[in-house]
């Protein structure tokens, strides 16, 4: 069975955040480590565009997290409480973020994009050319660089897609070259 299949069964063919039926589509929650059923969910035009465009965000269409957040499925809890704390300064998200549970795991994989931090307390990763990484993002290494701990050389050129931010320093971002997952230096790297 497919992946938008499997996802329409579980859902009813219905929205999993606003219960829309309109242009649904699957939508995959960042930062992807295995993919599928568990790490995706089916969401409207309208809610993917939001989440991804913050400025565009309208904090009455994000009502619906009252029913939603109480998913049984980790991806729909992880964007329940990303948008939750992107809109908790409206003062009704902030009830219902005090009233949500998540597992430690899944309360990690919801704060892997720093949704829930502060501005000022936010670490901002920027390529070479200060253009600002998030995870997910693809880059691509602008020189050779020697992979330590192995005999490995990552080359000039070779893209680096679904990276990963740490979390810790704003200059180390991870991701797969060559099948090994390594630390790579964002002076090193330009966004694709």
């Amino acid at each position: 069975m497919s992946l938008e299949r499997d996802l329409q069964k579980r859902s009813g063919s219905l929205c999993e955040l606003c219960t829309s039926t309109e242009n649904i589509s699957v939508y995959e929650v960042l930062p992807i480590k295995n993919g599928g059923l568990e790490e995706s969910l089916m969401a409207c035009k309208t809610c993917i565009d939001q989440i991804e465009n913050p400025d565009t965000t309208d904090p009455n269409h994000w009502r619906c997290l009252n029913d939603s957040m109480w998913s049984e499925h980790k991806a729909v809890q992880v964007v329940a409480w990303r948008m939750l704390s992107r809109l908790r300064a409206e003062g009704w998200p902030q009830d219902l973020l005090d009233m949500m549970y998540l597992e430690e795991d899944t309360l990690e994989w919801a704060k892997a994009t720093g949704e829930g931090e502060d501005e000022a307390d936010k670490l901002v990763h920027r390529d070479v050319n200060g253009v600002v990484l998030e995870t997910g993002d693809s880059v691509v290494l602008i020189k050779d660089l020697k992979v330590k701990g192995s005999s490995m050389v990552a080359k000039q050129g070779t893209a680096v897609r679904n990276i990963r931010l740490d979390r810790e320093n704003e200059t180390y971002i991870e991701g797969k070259v060559g099948g090994t997952q390594i630390v790579i230096i964002t002076e090193y790297v330009k966004k694709l």
